[in-house]
C-alpha cells in the first residue's frame, strides 16, 4: 500500500534534481514554504495549462514567501524543452525512478479506454518551511486550480 500523506502530515524528505542545475528538497522548502505539484507528462494539454497557470501566478506566490516546483517522471532534458517551449518560469524536478511519486502517494492505478495502468495522479501540496503539509489536493482538475492554491497560501 502506498503512503498517502495529507494535510497536517510531514512531507516526505526527498531531494530531486531540477531544471536550472539545482536540487530541490520537496519536504524542506526555503523561505515560508513551497507548492509542489505533481503532473503526468510534459507538453500534454492539461499539464501545459497547469504549468502556465502556476507560472503566471509565480510573482504573487513569491510575495507570500512561497516557491513553486512541478514534478513528473520526465527527464531534465524533457523538462528544459517544456520550459523553453511554454516560457515556464518555475523549476521542474525530475523523478525518473518514481521515489517521490511513491512517497507522496501519487503513483496510482489509472484507467483509460478500459485498460488499467500505473501513472501520476495530478496532485498538489502546499508545504510549509517546517515540512508540514498545510494543504493537499488530489485528483486535481486544472481549471482554476492554481488560483485555489494561491488562496490557500494567502490563508497560511
Amino acid at each position: 500500500m502506498t503512503n498517502r500523506p495529507e494535510k497536517g502530515d510531514k512531507a516526505p524528505d526527498i531531494t530531486l534534481p531540477a531544471t536550472g542545475e539545482t536540487d530541490i528538497n520537496l519536504g524542506r522548502p526555503a523561505d515560508k514554504g513551497h507548492v509542489v505539484f505533481f503532473y503526468p507528462k510534459d507538453n500534454t494539454k492539461g499539464c501545459t495549462t497547469e504549468a502556465i497557470d502556476f507560472t503566471s501566478l509565480k510573482p504573487q506566490f513569491e510575495k507570500l514567501g512561497f516557491g513553486i516546483v512541478g514534478v513528473s517522471k520526465d527527464s531534465l532534458k524533457s523538462h528544459a524543452n517544456f520550459q523553453t517551449k511554454q516560457s515556464l518560469e518555475i523549476p521542474l524536478a525530475s523523478d525518473p525512478d518514481g521515489a517521490a511519486c511513491e512517497a507522496f502517494g501519487v503513483w496510482v492505478e489509472k484507467s483509460m479506454y478500459g485498460k488499467t495502468y500505473m501513472g501520476i495522479e495530478r496532485s498538489t501540496f502546499l508545504i510549509l518551511a517546517d515540512g508540514t503539509i498545510a494543504e493537499a489536493w488530489r485528483k486535481v482538475r486544472v481549471k482554476g486550480h492554481a488560483e485555489t492554491v494561491l488562496e490557500a497560501a494567502k490563508a497560511v
